[in-house]
């Protein structure tokens, strides 16, 4: 059965790509030959409908030439040394870093957030690419997703509503009883199948006001099982039942497939876009400007907590127990609930991205591998302090890097210089691929 719900979200998968491919050519009409066209990662920004496309043909390369050339046009200077200039300042700045942090900065403390003039990111977007290309803001990234599964009812009515059931209801704990309460009136029909007390269901019973009326998708789930509103006597009066008719009750091999269908089910959830963005090189890099979605706190809450943090420091001087810490620690991570992240490049180009407090550094090292070019070689990722990340079991909380922080990327030297010996390859080149350089803008 899960293998049913597979295939439905591979078609719908299907449906995307061929609505995203726009009309069709005859073969021999001017457009056949070139219209392909693909939407690059990041596309999203203030815009929350806008995707960018780029054409896959020699436009595409020359662009991407186009952006570095203005790479390294926008870096001269009188004396043509700004290159140099520009990778002293950043060691200098780099190495104030690593001062500050070893000087009192733990791994886990958040890092104090120097707010810049020109916004880089200002809402958390969502995507959902099983249903859709849409990227839009949670709120109307799930009226999105309620829209999808209504316009899929009318042709797939058993598994959309046990879909609906499951991703229109918010809380976990009433969907699983739900659940049950629906799976036992199918029990009861599967097994007393010509019993008519088994195949209707009083709509003013308590426990199915309680448990399964006032959740979403249950009244299109019961339909599409074939259960019917009546009105039928009770005790001395008439009341609203649902009923199910002999063609359906009597089709017991249906009503176990509709059962495990129900079973299978599981939640739409829509992903966060990373909101992708490529910067030239710049002495802002570790400024950020991070919008309220990313605290779980209001700022004067996170205000009286740092105050409140002193007073007990102060209090408490060097007596604090190791437990106490924890808690403090454990206190300062569930402050977040995104992080922006910035990887610099070796040619100094900026690499951007937003994240869940609670990813793994894994996804740090999947986000950066999906953007560069040569992704076969080894690379590593090291803090401003010096600290390389494991990408094996930290959360990007537990390793400090939030609600934002700045990263460096430096390739496995040993294999970096096999290759370039082996491929003539220039220590220069960008490590993106061309068409994330097409997206490189002015921090």
């Amino acid at each position: 059965m899960a293998s049913k719900i597979k295939k439905f979200f591979q078609k719908k998968k299907l449906d995307v790509k061929f609505k995203k491919a726009g009309e069709g050519h005859k073969l021999d009409s001017p457009g056949a030959s070139t219209s392909t066209q693909a939407v690059p990662q990041g596309a999203a920004g203030n815009d929350k409908s806008q995707f960018r496309t780029a054409e896959q043909t020699e436009e595409k390369r020359k662009a991407a030439a186009a952006a570095m050339a203005r790479l390294s046009s926008s870096q001269k200077t009188d004396t043509d040394d700004s290159m140099l200039y520009l990778r002293a300042r950043v060691r200098k700045e780099l190495e104030a870093e690593k001062q500050a942090e070893q000087e009192g900065a733990t791994a886990a403390s958040p890092r104090e957030i120097t707010l810049d003039s020109a916004p880089v990111l200002t809402t958390i977007l969502f995507k959902c690419p099983d249903i859709g290309p849409a990227v839009l803001p949670k709120d109307e990234m799930d009226n999105y997703i309620e829209e999808f599964l209504l316009s899929e009812l009318e042709a797939e009515p058993q598994m959309t509503s046990a879909l609906m059931i499951q991703t229109l209801n918010k809380d976990k704990e009433k969907v699983r009883i739900c659940n049950e309460t629906l799976v036992k009136y199918l029990d009861n029909v599967i097994g007393n199948s010509t019993e008519d007390k088994f195949r209707k269901i009083r709509l003013g019973n308590k426990v199915f006001k309680e448990r399964v009326s006032e959740m979403k998708g249950t009244n299109e789930f019961l339909q599409a099982c074939g259960f019917q509103i009546r009105s039928l006597p009770f005790e001395d009066r008439h009341e609203d039942f649902y009923y199910l008719e002999d063609e359906y009750a009597l089709d017991k091999e249906r009503l176990v497939n509709i059962k495990e269908m129900l079973l299978e089910a599981h939640p739409i959830i829509p992903q966060l876009d990373r909101a992708l963005k490529v910067f030239y090189p710049s002495s802002s890099a570790s400024r950020f400007e991070i919008p309220e979605q990313f605290f779980n706190v209001t700022p004067e809450e996170l205000k009286k907590e740092q105050q409140r943090k002193r007073d007990a420091a102060e209090k408490l001087g060097v007596l604090r127990t190791k437990a106490m810490r924890e808690r403090d620690e454990q206190r300062e991570l569930r402050k977040y609930r995104y992080t922006l992240l910035r990887i610099r490049m070796p040619d100094q180009v900026i690499l951007q991205g937003t994240f869940r407090v609670q990813e793994k550094v894994s996804a740090l090292f999947e986000f950066v591998r999906e953007n560069i070019e040569m992704d076969w070689i080894p690379f590593q990722l090291t803090t401003s302090a010096g600290q390389k990340l494991n990408a094996e079991s930290l959360t990007l909380a537990e390793a400090g890097l939030v609600p934002s922080a700045l990263t460096n990327f430096s390739w496995d030297p040993a294999i970096l210089a096999e290759v370039k010996a082996q491929k003539g390859m220039s220590s220069e080149k960008t490590a993106l691929k061309p068409d994330i350089m097409m997206l490189i803008q002015n921090l």
